[in-house]
């Protein structure tokens, strides 16, 4: 049984809270925030221990820590919940910039502990069928990967203020907050990055930052990848949080492509029709089709030893120095080199 701690109880932390009650082996010991009724609400839903400090949780021992909490805490939080052997599972964007998570990084290792970012999309039953596909031995030579973003959610003076407000304040949106979720899906399954270009432009006026723009990726196995994204247009849904919008990828064996529906088409070279493939889990209901349980039963399972871990922090950090130089690309107008 291993114990769980939850620090920071935002928007997003009913998908956490939800997925650990349910796992058999973890047990929430715990979880904190500043917000007296973030916490009434946390031990009514969830029948967990909520205190107002940090310091308060850690003396139960908890063998892994999970925070989501914004980046500006990232580093105070990681320095204060390091321990010999523990496990700590931070929300991206991790940090408030990348020299900073390289440092809490080194310094977490320094320390014997080990820091998973909580990357899901990776998780999402639609993307673990299409790396099954890819890995399988039939699809050969992959050729490009597309994803198509239209959430459909960013229009109007109020966009965002009813789920994440701080989207409206960020300097950084398209790309820092969302489109680092499809570097990572790309990097995962495309391998790694050689190049990126991207061309970002702001359509909501409203908006501090960037909510529209392609970014392309060039991979070392010679395959192209594309991020085609526009928060204000929307995609043929009945949840457009599902997916987001809709990935296609191509290559020797033929075509895969997930849809709005959370479905996964693969039509082979030279097919008329497409076949439905199984999905690598069946769906809950919740964010991403039950990604963040999917990811959290992962690591107890990379603790248990059964699979090696995914999205160690030293894996994490290319897609942040991606982002970055997104930017730079986008400033110079031109294609930049990567490596990693």
């Amino acid at each position: 049984m291993y114990r769980v701690a939850i620090v920071g109880l935002g928007y997003f932390s009913q998908f956490h809270l939800g997925s650990w009650v349910k796992i058999p082996n973890a047990e929430v010991v715990g979880v904190t925030d500043l917000d007296p009724e973030r916490r009434a609400w946390a031990t009514k839903v969830y029948q967990v221990p909520a205190f107002d400090d940090l310091e308060k949780v850690l003396m139960l021992k908890p063998d892994i820590v999970d925070i989501v909490a914004p980046p500006a805490a990232h580093a105070d939080l990681v320095r204060a919940v390091m321990a010999p052997g523990r496990t700590i599972i931070c929300q991206k964007p991790f940090c408030s910039g990348l020299d900073v998570a390289q440092t809490i990084a080194a310094e977490a290792q320094a320390a014997g502990a080990r820091i998973l970012i909580h990357e899901n999309f990776r998780f999402q039953p639609w993307y673990r069928t299409i790396k099954q596909k890819l890995n399988d031995g039939t699809f050969g030579q992959i050729y490009s990967g597309t994803f198509v973003l239209r959430p459909g959610d960013g229009r109007g003076p109020d966009a965002y203020l009813s789920r994440q407000p701080a989207f409206q304040t960020m300097e950084r949106l398209f790309v820092h907050e969302t489109g680092i979720h499809f570097i990572d899906t790309f990097r995962w399954l495309l391998g790694d990055v050689t190049s990126i270009y991207a061309d970002l432009r702001q359509l909501n006026p409203v908006l501090k930052g960037e909510d529209a723009g392609i970014v392309i990726m060039e991979h070392a196995n010679g395959a192209r990848s594309t991020i085609d994204g526009n928060r204000l247009s929307d995609h043929m849904t009945d949840d457009p949080r599902r997916t987001m919008g809709e990935m296609t990828i191509e290559g020797e064996g033929g075509t895969i492509s997930v849809n709005g529906m959370g479905r996964v088409w693969f039509r082979p070279f030279q097919a008329s029709k497409s076949q439905s493939l199984p999905l690598a889990y069946k769906p809950d209901g919740t964010f991403g089709g039950g990604c963040v349980t999917a990811l959290n039963t992962h690591v107890i399972q990379a603790l248990d030893g059964l699979v090696p871990f995914e999205n160690d922090v030293a894996d994490y950090l290319p897609n942040m120095a991606l982002s970055d130089l997104a930017y730079k690309s986008n400033a110079a107008g031109q294609k930049l080199p990567f490596r990693s």
